[in-house]
């Protein structure tokens, strides 16, 4: 029971260097890294059950250390367990805004190619190139209206709260 005990905290403990060494890997030798984890966790795993089954074996007056000395091992080794799947959870995510990163990247946005296919569209629904010019001065307007109305309702805002404080 004691020898299995040593060997299974040493195990616990070349687990906690190896999640530091995680920290510091490239990302080519991640999952080299990962994997060895998981399989230490999973012997450390196996070893605790034996180790159970051996310290419900112990005398009665050293069995509840025996059984407390376990139950420590397996927080410790669960807690590590945890780390792992937090540390894997983060690299995903990682990856996954570096690769919509490079999609939107590698998009081309044209507004003049829209702008066409709207003239297009309303040409052939009838509307003449001076309906056209004039719906867009009407837009062009409208925005400098919309932009009116926002700085007045700003400084209405502004005045309320100057002098109702």
């Amino acid at each position: 029971m004691e020898g299995l005990y040593n060997q299974t905290n040493k195990q616990v403990h070349e687990v906690q260097s190896y999640m530091g060494r995680l920290e510091t890997s490239d990302k080519e030798s991640v999952h080299l890294v990962e994997n060895e984890i998981q399989a230490r966790i999973d012997n450390i795993f196996s070893n605790l059950e034996r180790l159970e089954i051996l310290s419900s074996k112990e005398p009665p007056n050293k069995r509840q250390n025996a059984k407390l000395r376990v139950d420590q091992l397996k927080y410790d080794v669960q807690h590590l367990q945890t780390a792992l799947r937090n540390f894997q959870h983060r690299r995903y995510l990682r990856e996954q805004q570096e690769r919509q990163r490079e999609e939107l990247l590698a998009r081309t946005f044209t507004t003049n190619g829209t702008h066409k296919k709207i003239l297009d569209v309303a040409n052939m629904l009838g509307l003449s190139n001076t309906v056209m010019r004039l719906i867009e001065k009407r837009a062009f307007q409208d925005k400098f209206l919309m932009l009116g109305g926002m700085a007045v309702t700003c400084l209405i805002m502004f005045l309320v709260v100057q002098y109702l404080t």
